[in-house]
């Protein structure tokens, strides 16, 4: 398919894909878009969009919009409609949904949770279009704005900036954890069955203040992987962060799970068994 000038959509976030790519892995396209066949009964059916192997991924806004549809499809269970100008783009297969419905969104702000899988879907002007078509026309377009000087990126902040949390020896279990237990984390906190501790609140605001009054905020150009554009100076700034919202997950297991990291003592869990 040609697109014209008129279906170009530019995006600001430099990448155009709804997630990121763990590194070194590559994500696979378990079904693609139009007729397809299938492998249980040999029918043959029309698939309208197409799906990815991505099980709890964050998703995020390709460019800036509005979320035109939140509801829950009979065969692709929770979906969300994001609206890109005269596009329309579904996420279906949710865990959860982070943007609800008449909310405007950013480029590569997040979104929605992925389930087992994602199922995306597209429209321009309401004609259905073949997802990937789309996804290579705005690759392309955001890799001539880059030709162009459009994206100065600098992706250091996410490759050469990897920074130490105070949970490196247990990062392995702890992320086998988010898999296992993020998607009910996120929808505690979103219906209030678990609120954010006080005193971890509250330092998050000050850091975030900090932050701001620093300047820290949008020294490069902002992507999904990095939305606020923190850039060397940051730094800081950005392991504070990950060290008060992970201590906040594994409060979270402790309290509303039983569930512990296998390396912590007795001494810590009978502090949490104390807790209200």
């Amino acid at each position: 398919m040609k697109y014209t000038e008129e279906m170009i959509l530019h995006s600001e976030s430099g990448y155009c894909m709804p997630f990121e790519e763990p590194q070194g892995k590559d994500v696979e396209l378990s079904l693609g878009y139009g007729e397809q066949t299938d492998s249980a009964t040999g029918e043959k059916f029309f698939h309208h969009g197409i799906d990815f192997n991505v099980r709890c991924y964050m998703l995020s806004a390709i460019a800036s919009g509005i979320v035109s549809g939140v509801g829950n499809d009979p065969v692709h269970g929770i979906c969300q409609t994001i609206r890109y100008g005269a596009y329309e783009v579904t996420y279906g297969h949710l865990s959860n949904v982070f943007a609800q419905f008449g909310q405007r969104v950013k480029a590569g702000q997040t979104v929605a949770l992925s389930g087992e899988k994602l199922h995306l879907e597209v429209r321009f002007k309401g004609e259905e279009l073949n997802p990937l078509e789309f996804l290579t026309m705005l690759y392309g377009n955001i890799r001539a704005m880059r030709q162009a000087g459009g994206y100065e990126t600098n992706s250091s902040f996410n490759s050469g900036m990897a920074f130490q949390t105070d949970y490196e020896k247990d990062k392995r279990e702890i992320e086998e954890l988010m898999l296992r237990f993020l998607p009910y984390y996120m929808e505690d906190l979103q219906c209030g069955a678990y609120k954010l501790p006080e005193h971890t609140e509250q330092s998050l605001r000050h850091i975030f203040t900090m932050g701001a009054m620093k300047e820290y905020f949008y020294e490069n150009m902002p992507s999904m992987s990095n939305p606020l554009g923190l850039g060397h100076k940051a730094m800081p700034l950005a392991c504070k962060v990950q060290n008060l919202l992970i201590g906040d997950f594994l409060n979270y297991l402790a309290l509303r799970h039983d569930v512990y990291l296998s390396t912590m003592g007795g001494d810590v869990k009978k502090n949490f068994m104390t807790k209200p």
